[in-house]
């Protein structure tokens, strides 16, 4: 068996891909390979234009959008989507999961799909997309090389005791239902939103700036770039699809100690060098 895409020894197989984030703009050529061979293409698109389009690929496309519903726990919708998928490669069909963004970026239903098929002898195996969180670093204009870059589920810096590092970049993702327990809301309210922003303020000031982000899925649709203060979080419209970034609140602090390890290390690398090289000039 092939540890990465499962044993060939029964028909049927499982491909995720993922379509990129804007209509049209972001799926690669492989990617699109894969869906119109496919016997049958389940897709969990961002928008109803983005899933007509898709339909224009391929004559069998079965949308798993219907799954979701309001008061139903995500985490049912999830596994549905899982057995829906494996029924046809059960019956041996050749599947395409086509997801928005990438495949495997906030998408339980692609790797467990995909882990499931494996286990039972199928070939199955993900395909990259443009995420959400590429388009963001173009949009907005953050390298995360430079400071770093720390990325958070909203509602997981709320439920356990995470680290923030105010020296790099954050960025928190699905905001609009930060705080959700049940997994069964499409959306919480201005006080969930302000016990997140009662936990930021440990390590930022209220006033900080905050960038209301949200990639654009239409190539005639602009993205969201919206810049306010950290107090005003509350209050400002966020939906499922938004992220928030907060930039750096201090400066990278310097490590002295590891510093001078690192430069008592370069000068016994470079007496070894000269010596070497003393050595050579000799013969």
């Amino acid at each position: 068996m092939n540890p990465d895409t499962g044993a060939s020894r029964t028909s049927g197989s499982l491909v995720c891909i993922g379509v990129g984030m804007t209509l049209g703009s972001h799926l690669t050529p492989l990617a699109r390979s894969y869906l119109e061979k496919s016997d049958v293409v389940f897709a969990v698109m961002s928008d109803g234009i983005v899933e007509l389009w898709l339909s224009e690929m391929h004559p069998d496309v079965r949308s798993l959008q219907p799954l979701y519903r309001e008061g139903k726990s995500r985490m049912q919708t999830y596994r549905e989507m899982v057995d829906t998928m494996l029924a046809e490669v059960r019956a041996g069909k050749n599947v395409c999961g086509a997801f928005y963004g990438h495949p495997g970026v906030f998408a339980w239903p692609p790797h467990k799909a995909i882990e499931i098929a494996r286990k039972e002898g199928y070939r199955a195996h993900m395909e990259p997309g443009i995420s959400a969180e590429d388009c963001l670093y173009a949009d907005i204009g953050i390298d995360p090389g430079t400071v770093g870059c720390q990325h958070f589920e909203a509602s997981q810096l709320l439920f356990y005791k995470r680290v923030i590092d105010p020296s790099a970049y954050l960025v928190l993702w699905q905001v609009g239902v930060v705080g959700d327990q049940s997994l069964a809301r499409f959306s919480t309210g201005n006080a969930y939103r302000q016990v997140l922003v009662d936990v930021l303020a440990r390590n930022y000031p209220l006033d900080h700036d905050v960038i209301v982000y949200r990639a654009a899925t239409l190539p005639i649709q602009q993205p969201r770039i919206e810049r306010i203060a950290l107090r005003e979080l509350p209050d400002v419209k966020i939906d499922l699809q938004d992220t928030i970034v907060l930039p750096p609140s201090r400066d990278l602090e310097p490590n002295h100690e590891i510093r001078d390890r690192l430069t008592m290390i370069d000068a016994r690398s470079d007496k070894h060098l000269s010596l070497a090289w003393s050595d050579g000039a000799r013969l």
